[in-house]
């Protein structure tokens, strides 16, 4: 027996409601062991966040070649976290699309639906993100990453991690966010940084 449409569209919607704040939580849950300097745990925490945040942002049509194509996620910077993230995103898919992960180099972005540029350089996040147009929800983990363009940037807040939002920088990579996803946000910037 089949599951009738709107049943599974239901069931996915109670899923992704539930899964952000057990991500929170997990996040949360784990203070001491960031607070001790445990990079693999920081880079397990934000590496799921990034997953997550491809199911609450809605990319512009022409962002894809095709109603299958896939989300594609760029890391500049991190190994580690190009291969934790491969390893979340294995067998997986958003909306329908599987996930492509992909190491690349700083000066040779090539359009992607997400681009975390790794370190905590302002510097170099602005002159990464500058030579990315074509990169849509951009994530740093620098201090004040939205000065520089990003439109989510990590931070440490009491030991966890943490993302402040750009609704500016999303607006102009014409990318929109859930209300849900701003709800669990550190901050929200709206207008100039």
């Amino acid at each position: 027996m089949t599951t009738p449409p709107s049943d599974r569209l239901r069931r996915r919607l109670v899923c992704r409601a539930l899964a952000l704040p057990l991500l929170l939580t997990a996040a949360g849950s784990a203070p001491r062991a960031l607070a001790q300097g445990a990079p693999a745990l920081e880079r397990r925490v934000k590496a799921a966040f990034l997953y997550k945040f491809l199911g609450y942002a809605e990319f512009p049509p022409h962002a894809f070649a095709d109603a299958t194509g896939p989300l594609t996620i760029a890391v500049v910077g991190s190994d580690d976290m190009a291969a934790e993230l491969a390893r979340i995103a294995a067998g997986r898919t958003v909306a329908g699309r599987p996930i492509v992960v992909r190491l690349v180099r700083e000066h040779e972005v090539p359009p992607v639906h997400l681009l975390f540029v790794a370190g905590p350089d302002g510097e170099r996040a602005g002159r990464v993100l500058r030579a990315a147009p074509g990169a849509l929800l951009t994530v740093t983990e620098c201090d004040g990453g939205l000065r520089y363009g990003s439109v989510i940037n990590f931070r440490i807040v009491d030991e966890r991690v943490r993302f402040d939002v750009s609704l500016d920088a999303a607006e102009k990579k014409n990318v929109k966010l859930s209300s849900r996803l701003l709800t669990v946000a550190h901050s929200v910037q709206k207008g100039g940084a």
